[in-house]
């Protein structure tokens, strides 16, 4: 009888964490850096509506799938793969702790160290001392944080890189204009058909998505 409740509280926590497979997908997956990258893209090139957010995101989601498909292979796997004897006791929550795995795997891999050990450190300060003193840096919850940072610094660096030919060609148009005297000609109206046409010409898309999905090899 307790088995059956214990199931059916199992089962509650699943479908209350499926609720939460949009918000997993963004933190736990290489979607955020992805789509924050685009969104940069976007902005330095000049164009505030082409592509519409709605695409950048389908764009980021379609990569995200690219990139995650071996971890996603795995957890499929192990989420169809018959219960274990260690799961006995919780059947469900325990394969889904174990299905997680793969997705824990790839946080750890590209989350950096040090800002494992800076949420690590702030765990122990902020929860309880039984707590704190069992939390490592592969928990989940110190990696999440930890992998969201990083995503978010990467990202950031990314866009600094890429930001840096647009506003050099912004610069020189702006510069040109000026030394003829077209003072009253926005330097929009040239840059952004140059920035377009320059980053078609190098086939900046396909290069900036094969990078993308290549920085989580």
């Amino acid at each position: 009888m307790l088995a059956g409740n214990y199931d059916v509280v199992s089962f509650s926590v699943m479908l209350g964490m499926l609720a939460l497979v949009p918000l997993m997908v963004v933190m736990s997956t290489s979607f955020l850096k992805i789509s924050m990258v685009l969104l940069v893209l976007r902005n330095a090139i000049g164009l505030q509506q082409v592509p519409p957010t709605l695409a950048i995101y389908g764009i980021s989601l379609a990569l995200t799938i690219f990139v995650m498909a071996p971890a996603a292979q795995e957890v499929a796997r192990r989420a169809t793969a018959p219960a274990s004897a260690e799961a006995a006791a919780g059947p469900m929550l325990g394969k889904a702790q174990h299905a997680f795995e793969p997705v824990r795997d790839f946080m750890l891999k590209h989350s950096h160290p040090d800002q494992r050990d800076l949420f690590l450190n702030s765990a122990r300060k902020l929860w309880p001392a039984d707590v704190a003193r069992e939390a490592t840096t592969k928990d989940v919850l110190i990696l999440v944080p930890a992998f969201v940072v990083s995503e978010l610094q990467a990202g950031y660096e990314i866009g600094f890189l890429i930001y840096i030919p647009f506003v050099v060609i912004d610069l020189l148009i702006s510069n040109l204009l000026m030394a003829l005297g077209m003072q009253q000609v926005s330097p929009q109206t040239i840059t952004i058909p140059l920035k377009l046409l320059l980053f078609t010409l190098v086939g900046g898309w396909g290069k900036l998505l094969n990078a993308l999905a290549l920085s989580y090899a």
